[in-house]
């Protein structure tokens, strides 16, 4: 049996974010040393706006749209990705996990707390 909220349903979305985050920060950071590499991002803000409406409206998730990320420096090379840059996305992402997580296990407490209130 499974049994999902709406709010379980959205705290998941914003954790399918959060790895997507990571996993962009991730790529980065393995391309720091490619000749030509532009660093990549998301709109997380409007991803998740975008993830919401689709759980409010009953509707599969979409793909994270990627963007090249403008402002950055770039070395001779051709890169822009900035270790600095990067490790304080990794830790704003990782934060954004573990906010979900704590979440969900919130929401699924109270689940659990509604299923035993008879006893």
């Amino acid at each position: 049996m499974e049994v999902d909220t709406r709010m379980s349903e959205q705290v998941a979305r914003y954790l399918d974010m959060a790895a997507s985050e990571v996993k962009l920060t991730a790529a980065n950071m393995a391309n720091i040393d490619t000749p030509g590499y532009r660093t990549v991002g998301m709109d997380f803000t409007a991803e998740m706006r975008s993830a919401l409406d689709a759980v409010n409206h009953g509707q599969a998730a979409g793909p994270v749209r990627v963007n090249l990320v403008d402002g950055l420096i770039a070395r001779p090379d051709g890169n822009n990705v900035s270790m600095d840059r990067e490790s304080l996305n990794l830790a704003e992402a990782q934060l954004k996990f573990k906010t979900g997580v704590a979440l969900l296990h919130q929401e699924y407490q109270r689940v659990m707390d509604a299923i035993h209130a008879d006893k």
